[in-house]
C-alpha cells in the first residue's frame, strides 16, 4: 500500500460505494510481482489517505485484548507477537495436522511470512508448508486443484481473484473465530472487500499504499532538488536532477503491472474518482477522453529517453525489483534518481546498502488534477481446504499477532488496526501504516485489480501488454485507447 517516508497529509476523495462484482485477475507478488490487487467487492470508493512527507497524524492504535474462546491453547506471549504484552488470539492445539499455504511471495517477503507461519507451529504444533505459486495464481490453483492436491490456504492479490475462486466452489467461507477477529481488526471497508454475495470469504491480511515515488536522498541533495507536491513540480525537479546529470526516473516496463500502477494514479488525480470508478467497471470506453487525457500526462515522462533509465526500450527489460535497486546502488551517480511504486519496494531497497528514512526517502504521488491520488492494494487469506487447522490460520492471519512480527520485519503494511504503530520498523514505515489506518473505509482499490483477469492481470496480455506497448511509442495515444478498448471489451465481455 501501498507507504514510506514522510507523513501523510489525508487527502480523501468522494466516497462512492460501488460494489463490483466482476470476476478478476491474477496475482501479483508484492515483491516481483505486485503487491496485491483487490477487490470486486470492493467499495470502489473514494481514495485511502494521501501521503505527505511531514506532519503527523494523531491516530492511537490500542491493543486487541484477549478471546472469549475457552478452547485449549497456548497463549503466552509470541516472538513479536503483539508488542510483547501478550498473545490476543486464542488458537487451538493442532498436533499432527499439516497445512500448505500457496502465495505468489518470494524472497524475502517470503522469508518473512515464513516466520508467521513458524509462530503459528509454535502455538499450535500444527506443520505448515508453504507452496510458492506462480502468477497468475488463479491458473496455478486452478491445475493444483484439477490434479486433487489444492492448498489449504491460499493468499490472493485480487478482489477478482476471491470472486472467481467462490464462482468456482473453490473458496470456503470463514468461520466464526475468523469473522470474529475481522470484526475487532479490521475497518468495516476492509471487512467487506472480503465478502462475495454478502459471505465473508477472505481476511486482507497485507495491504499496500501505491500512491508513493521513491528517491536516492543524496542525488537530490547534491542536485538540489525538493520534493514536489504536483506534476508540475515533479516535472521540474526531473529537469533540475537530469541538469545534474542523473536520469530521472527508473521504470520496471518489464513487469506490465508497475506501468497500470503508474496509469492509476494519472487517471484517478486527473480524472477523479467517479471516472476512475466507471472505468474500473468498464462503464466508459478506454477511448473515453479522460484516458487519452492521463495517457498524454504520462508520455510527458515516458516519452523523454533521457528521463528513464536507458530509455524505453531499456525500461521494458528492467523488472520491477531492478527497477527499485538500481536507484540506490551506485553511489552519487546511480542509473536513476526516483522509481514510482507502493511501500513494498522497502524490501527491494533493504538489498542495497541504502537505508530508508536517510539515504532512501519518499514523497506521495503528485497530484495531476486538484488532490493527490492514493490507490490501495491487498492479499487476502482465503481457506481451500475447509478444516479446524485451516480455519485456525485464517483466524491467527486475521489477528494482530501475525501481523505485528512481520510489520516488525519490514517491507510489509496491515489494513489490522491493532498492529502497534511500534511495530513497525522506522518513522517512514509508522506514518505510512498511520495513514492506512487513518483511512478507515475511505479506500480507492486497484483499478486493473478490479477487471476481469484477462485484461488486468495476465503477463503479455490486456492491460499490461497494451501500456508495454505505449511505453514503446509514447506518441502513439489513439492507438493504445483502440487498444486497450478492444481487449477490455473482450475480456468484459463486450459491455461498455
Amino acid at each position: 500500500m501501498r507507504s514510506t517516508s514522510g507523513t501523510i497529509r489525508t487527502v480523501r476523495s468522494a466516497r462512492s460505494t460501488t460494489r463490483t462484482t466482476r470476476t478478476t485477475r491474477s496475482s501479483r507478488s508484492t515483491r516481483t510481482s505486485r503487491t496485491s490487487r483487490t477487490s470486486r467487492t470492493t467499495r470502489s470508493s473514494a481514495r485511502l489517505a494521501a501521503v505527505a512527507v511531514a506532519g503527523a497524524l494523531a491516530l492511537s492504535l490500542t491493543a486487541c485484548g484477549g478471546s472469549d474462546d475457552d478452547k485449549k491453547t497456548d497463549a503466552s506471549p509470541s516472538s513479536g507477537g503483539d508488542g510483547g504484552s501478550g498473545a490476543t488470539v486464542t488458537l487451538p492445539r493442532l498436533d499432527g495436522a499439516s497445512l500448505e499455504v500457496a502465495a505468489v511471495w518470494t524472497g524475502a517477503e517470503q522469508a518473512n511470512f515464513k516466520k508467521v507461519l513458524a509462530e503459528f507451529t509454535r502455538r499450535t504444533g500444527a506443520k505448515v508448508t508453504f507452496v510458492p505459486a506462480q502468477d497468475p495464481i488463479v491458473n496455478f490453483l486452478g491445475s493444483k486443484i484439477a490434479g486433487g492436491q489444492p492448498p489449504d490456504v491460499a493468499l490472493l492479490p485480487q478482489p477478482g481473484a476471491v470472486r472467481q475462486a467462490v464462482e468456482k466452489k473453490w473458496a470456503k467461507p470463514l468461520g466464526a473465530e475468523a469473522q470474529a477477529q475481522l470484526a475487532k481488526n479490521y475497518s468495516q471497508g476492509w471487512q467487506d472487500i472480503g465478502k462475495v454475495d454478502g459471505k465473508q470469504y477472505a481476511a486482507y491480511y497485507k495491504a499496500a499504499n501505491k500512491s508513493l515515488i521513491w528517491y536516492n536522498a543524496k542525488v537530490f541533495e547534491n542536485a538540489g532538488a525538493g520534493e514536489p507536491k504536483t506534476w508540475k513540480d515533479l516535472l521540474a525537479t526531473a529537469q533540475t536532477v537530469y541538469d545534474s546529470g542523473v536520469t530521472p526516473f527508473s521504470v520496471g516496463g518489464a513487469d506490465g503491472w508497475t506501468l497500470t500502477d503508474w496509469f492509476e494514479n494519472v487517471y484517478l488525480s486527473q480524472a477523479g474518482p467517479e471516472k476512475y470508478d466507471q472505468l474500473a467497471q468498464h462503464k466508459i470506453k478506454w477511448t473515453d477522453p479522460s484516458v487519452g487525457q492521463a495517457l498524454t500526462t504520462l508520455a510527458q515522462i515516458w516519452s523523454r529517453k533521457d528521463y528513464v533509465a536507458g530509455g524505453q526500450s531499456g525500461a521494458l527489460q528492467v523488472e520491477f525489483p531492478a527497477s527499485v535497486t538500481q536507484t540506490f546502488t551506485g553511489g552519487d551517480q546511480p542509473k536513476a534518481a526516483m522509481v514510482y511504486e507502493g511501500d513494498f519496494a522497502q524490501v527491494n531497497i533493504g538489498e542495497t546498502k541504502a537505508k530508508v528514512g536517510t539515504d532512501a526517502k519518499v514523497f506521495p504521488f503528485p497530484a495531476v488534477g486538484a488532490s493527490a491520488p492514493v490507490v490501495s492494494g491487498g492479499d487476502a487469506a482465503v481457506v481451500f481446504k475447509d478444516s479446524k487447522a485451516a480455519q485456525a490460520l485464517v483466524t491467527f492471519l486475521a489477528s494482530s499477532d501475525a501481523a505485528t512480527i512481520q510489520a516488525k520485519l519490514g517491507g510489509y503494511l496491515s489494513p489490522n488496526k491493532n498492529v502497534p504503530e511500534s511495530a513497525y520498523p522506522n518513522d517512514v514505515q509508522r506514518k505510512i501504516a498511520k495513514a492506512l489506518v487513518a483511512s478507515g473505509d475511505d479506500f480507492r482499490f486497484d483499478m486493473s485489480d478490479q477487471a476481469p483477469q484477462a485484461f488486468g492481470g495476465t503477463p503479455g496480455k490486456g492491460e499490461w501488454k497494451d501500456l508495454q506497448d505505449f511505453l514503446k511509442n509514447p506518441s502513439d495515444v489513439a492507438g493504445a485507447q483502440a487498444r486497450l478498448e478492444k481487449d477490455a471489451a473482450a475480456a468484459y465481455g463486450g459491455g461498455s
